[in-house]
């Protein structure tokens, strides 16, 4: 016999079945994901969603952290890893359907999280709970502590006129991040140009064969050249074709900008993502944008972060004029070039690498396979971490991706996919990010919620019938997103808001991935990862010496291009005068510290997307603000030993597994038992 509700539970189950959206408690079903899936998804979960929040403010909910756990953090939890799901599939295969759906979903869910952030009843209900604060564990006290302050950081103590236009620009701040990566992504996409094999003389072989091949694809005869960073980088450093080296820099570094095609051009976007930050700064009571970002961050104001910015530049500086010197000196004397300009850069660089150093990177990548490389950091992280990587089956988005799980004594601690290589659709560059967070589930549904993470790259696709090759600077960046996984994947703590990368302070969460590029300069581990794609000889001594003797080569001009991108990010976002436009900034800021001449074409932030789009607004300093930590957590193991496994378990404890639990000075501190140095950063950029 029914019971009255039994056809309510039926159509649910129902529902839960036919919408993979839908179903929580495993890994996302890839394959059955199509975009008919998203809507109705989300109508159910911001249902759900919405009922626990009207749940948690009302007076029947007791103002204990428990209550609100059961109720309001298990709705939003399940909505926030449905819409996570849609956003990574938008990233890593974008279609024309699912990026419709993705926008016209894009303002409810943005509506919802914004009120969710900015309830004034919610900020009261869990001011109630700050009274039993002491009774809670370290990690519950810093989770309640961090929502305290982010709900009063997002608006929740506004109220009428104020609170509308607060969310108002949540909207359209989500709206226009949305529009601006998507105009970077189909600049990259459209370039095409097509050239002959006349015009590719210097170029790399097994580099041309991957560009005939991208035309043969297209059904077209010669050589495709395009913006994909591994197809772009290798023509700029390589061909001996000045006019071919100008147009491909012209059309890589006026994307999305007012020069290119003009339904890409994300001039007026980044205009008005500056303006409405402003605003919503004012509207919260910072006098800029600048100060709000920083009252997450371990640096407390814009003018200690500018002072690092110019500390590092001031060291940098000599040493970057001298680099350039040499730079011009090279190109006039050995190559011709009297006038030397950004679009030879690249390539008077590296023939002046060859010369001085006596190889290649194309020669140092033919020893670097991408299947050995990877077994060699999976036995490497397992011996520093006392963890297995084994394989593991789940679907997945694309047949290039794979799945792998991380066990410790056969217990199952996390997973994570692996989409490596750059194809059409997918976002440039390469990110970690987080599938789930670890989390003792309040509803009982299981006991400890594993880690998920997605590591992403964009390396050059493998040849038919080969393996990829890959070059030292890709090494650096799988080792790099694969440190940011280990944060997130190892952590111990059960508590979601502060497990993993969670509610680690943004100029802290680069530690852990910078920490891991070291082991690329280390011939222990070299000597691990290669074999040479021919003989499967291990890389020479030799020529590793001849790598570390380059190591610091143009340090210090790199140095000054991250301190400029970094004072830029912070100076638009600090000094949002109506009457400094954005170029003009960046005109100021390459006055101060910059040595090279971009040229009047280059437009730089119109794809500037971990400022415009990617969360790193009045943030992108983190990169060597957490260099600087990470550089000096690595001293500890050249103190003691590569592989020491005390100081890796010490590591691990302090660092990784704690997440952010704890303040992230306070995590280094308890690692190297004392406060940061600057001097560890000095010397592995090789800044006298």
């Amino acid at each position: 016999m029914k019971r009255p509700n039994d056809g309510q539970t039926e159509r649910h189950t129902s529902a839960v079945q036919a919408n993979p959206l839908l179903a929580a408690d495993d890994l996302p079903a890839f394959h059955r994901i199509t975009p008919a899936h998203v809507s109705p998804a989300l109508d159910a979960l911001l249902l759900d969603a919405e009922h626990a929040l009207e749940h948690a403010c009302s007076a029947d909910l007791p103002a204990r952290y428990d209550s609100l756990s059961m109720v309001l953090t298990t709705a939003v939890e399940r909505l926030s890893r449905a819409w996570g799901t849609v956003s990574h599939l938008n990233q890593v295969c974008d279609t024309p359907e699912l990026r419709a759906v993705v926008n016209e979903n894009l303002p409810r869910v943005t509506a919802f999280y914004a009120r969710l952030g900015s309830d004034p009843r919610l900020l009261a209900k869990y001011r109630a709970v700050n009274a039993e604060a002491e009774s809670l564990d370290a990690p519950r006290r810093r989770a309640l502590a961090n929502t305290l302050r982010n709900l009063v950081l997002a608006g929740a103590e506004l109220d009428g006129a104020q609170r509308a236009r607060y969310l108002q620009i949540q909207d359209r701040l989500a709206e226009l991040s949305q529009r601006f990566e998507e105009h970077v992504q189909d600049a990259i996409d459209a370039y095409a140009l097509f050239v002959d094999a006349s015009r590719l003389s210097g170029v790399p072989d097994d580099v041309c064969a991957a560009l005939r091949a991208d035309a043969e694809s297209d059904g077209r005869e010669g050589y495709k050249l395009s913006l994909q960073t591994p197809r772009w980088l290798p023509v700029m450093q390589y061909a001996s074709d000045r006019a071919l080296r100008e147009q491909l820099h012209r059309a890589f570094y006026t994307v999305a900008s007012d020069l290119g095609p003009p339904q890409f051009d994300n001039s007026t976007l980044m205009s008005e993502l500056r303006q409405l930050r402003a605003e919503q700064a004012r509207l919260l009571g910072f006098a800029d944008y600048a100060k709000l970002s920083l009252a997450t961050k371990m640096a407390r104001t814009p003018e200690q972060v500018m002072h690092f910015l110019h500390d590092l530049a001031r060291r940098a500086r000599q040493q970057a004029e001298h680099e350039l010197d040499e730079l011009h000196s090279f190109a006039r004397e050995h190559l011709g070039i009297g006038d030397l300009q950004p679009w030879d850069h690249r390539f008077v660089a590296e023939q002046l690498r060859e010369r001085r150093f006596a190889f290649s990177e194309q020669e140092v990548k033919r020893y670097f396979t991408f299947e050995r490389v990877l077994d060699g950091l999976f036995r490497i992280v397992e011996s520093l971490f006392e963890v297995r990587i084994l394989a593991d089956s789940a679907p997945v988005w694309h047949d290039d991706v794979r799945v792998y799980r991380i066990e410790r004594d056969g217990a199952l601690l996390a997973q994570f996919y692996l989409d490596a290589f750059a194809r059409i659709g997918k976002r440039p560059g390469a990110w970690m990010d987080d599938a789930r967070g670890r989390w003792r589930r309040p509803d009982g549904a299981h006991n400890v919620q594993t880690p998920v993470a997605y590591l992403v790259c964009n390396f050059a696709p493998p040849p038919p019938g080969r393996d990829t090759l890959l070059t030292h600077e890709d090494l650096i960046t799988l080792f790099h997103e694969f440190g940011h996984g280990l944060h997130h994947m190892l952590t111990r703590v059960e508590e979601l808001a502060v497990s993993g990368i969670a509610g680690v302070e943004w100029d802290a969460v680069e530690l852990p991935s910078q920490f891991m590029e070291n082991f690329c300069w280390e011939w222990d581990v070299l000597s691990r990862l290669s074999a040479h794609v021919d003989d499967g000889s291990a890389l020479p001594r030799a020529l590793f010496d001849k790598m570390i003797a380059a190591r610091h080569f143009h340090s210090a001009l790199e140095m000054l291009r991250q301190v400029e991108y970094a004072l830029f990010d912070m100076r638009i976002h600090h000094e949002a005068a109506a009457d400094t436009s954005i170029p003009q900034v960046l005109e100021a800021v390459r006055a101060e510290v910059a040595v090279i001449d971009r040229g009047q074409h280059d437009r730089l932030p119109h794809s500037f997307s971990h400022i415009f789009a990617g969360g790193y607004s009045a943030g992108y300093y983190s990169y060597k603000w957490a260099e600087l930590l990470s550089a000096d957590a690595y001293s500890a193991f050249e103190e003691s030993g590569l592989f020491d496994r005390d100081t890796g378990r010490r590591y691990r404890r302090e660092i990784l597994e704690v997440g952010g639990s704890r303040d992230a000075l306070d995590s280094f501190k308890a690692f190297r038992g004392r406060e940061p140095s600057i001097a560890a950063l000095l010397r592995h950029q090789g800044i006298a």
